[in-house]
């Protein structure tokens, strides 16, 4: 039997009765289990979301993304998200559910991209296509396709940035290093050490983030991507070193924290931050001077195109394949900064306000 008749039979037998306890399974998941309570018809194409939380703004946008495709194609989604970055078991179960409700797929951005790969190819063996968002799965054909951000690319090109600021000036740069968690999640580590070697700074190991010996990094400290991290992981690299003025941010609201436990020891002109995501918050700290420069991801782009993958996978079991050498589908990156530097392409904060998410 295909993955795709395997699909359509699991829906068949099982949508109306699961589809329900689905929709309880997701609200103790910490998703709003989007859909579930539409009622959707038993010979309605069902797509889950899955994301890291459903707080912060990236994937609120994702999320709006992935209703308004799925609307548009007449598809039920059903949306999850952990209670917090790195909540893994949240994750599990919600693809546990989405399995008995009998969905054709899942779209999903993975708090650990390695502990969650026993329940992904769960899904796959009950012949769910399984897409990840923003973040590669760890091996990333752990996932049948993967549509993201290139996150090296994306530290990279504030790494150059502040390297060329840096050297306008002939200031020797202190950098603290605000990481997303301990897990090692393949989006921290592509940011990191893509920053790292646009600054110029040998990566050692380029899968281990920690292992550099180039003494203008100060440290590394973790944030969980959320605000209060930032301020945390700051505070404790500014004991260890009040002279840090460069600072880079796994994403834009561990920089604003950062911001504050700097602005709070009257640092604030001191350090230079960068950060990832191109929220419409962030852009706006960009403006402010609060970020030197952010990359821009786009994740309603991300969404949609899983979405659609979907869809067509209901219709024709076609697994999408990857072009261009990639092992996953680029949705595009672009540098927002008001402080332009030579070599290194970017656009203007009144382009990323127009063109930002959240």
């Amino acid at each position: 039997m295909t993955r795709r008749t395997t699909s359509m039979a699991i829906l068949a037998a099982a949508s109306l009765v699961a589809l329900a306890a689905c929709g309880d399974s997701g609200a103790e998941a910490g998703g709003d289990a989007s859909g579930a309570a539409g009622g959707g018809s038993s010979d309605e194409v069902l797509v889950g979301l899955v994301t890291k939380t459903d707080t912060n703004p990236f994937f609120v946008k994702m999320k709006e993304g992935a209703e308004a495709k799925a609307d548009e194609l007449g598809l039920e989604l059903q949306s999850f998200a952990g209670t917090q970055d790195g909540d893994n078991q949240s994750q599990v179960e919600a693809i546990e559910n989405l399995i008995s409700a009998g969905a054709s797929g899942i779209l999903l951005t993975p708090s650990d991209s390695k502990a969650i790969v026993p329940s992904v190819q769960a899904a796959r063996d009950a012949g769910l296509l399984v897409i990840a968002l923003d973040t590669q799965l760890e091996p990333a054909d752990a996932a049948d396709a993967t549509f993201a951000t290139d996150n090296f690319k994306a530290g990279e090109l504030i790494g150059q940035w502040a390297a060329a600021k840096f050297e306008e000036t002939g200031e020797e740069a202190k950098i603290a290093m605000l990481d997303l968690n301990a897990n090692g999640v393949s989006v921290d580590v592509a940011r990191d050490q893509g920053f790292l070697q646009g600054f110029g700074i040998d990566v050692a190991d380029p899968a281990v983030i920690g292992d550099e010996s180039d003494p203008r990094i100060v440290g590394h400290d973790f944030t969980d991507g959320a605000p209060e991290g930032g301020r945390t992981a700051m505070e404790n690299l500014l004991q260890k070193d009040p002279g840090i003025n460069l600072v880079y941010t796994i994403n834009e609201p561990a920089a604003a924290g950062a911001y504050e436990a700097i602005k709070a020891a009257g640092l604030e002109d001191q350090v230079t931050i960068v950060s990832i995501d191109g929220g419409c918050p962030g852009v706006e700290d960009v403006q402010s001077g609060i970020i030197g420069a952010t990359s821009m991801q786009f994740p309603l782009e991300m969404a949609s195109l899983g979405v659609e993958a979907v869809a067509q996978y209901a219709e024709d079991g076609t697994v999408p394949e990857p072009t261009d050498g990639l092992d996953f589908f680029d949705t595009g990156v672009t540098l927002i900064t008001d402080e332009p530097v030579e070599g290194v392409e970017s656009e203007d904060t009144a382009w990323g306000l127009d063109n930002c998410w959240g």
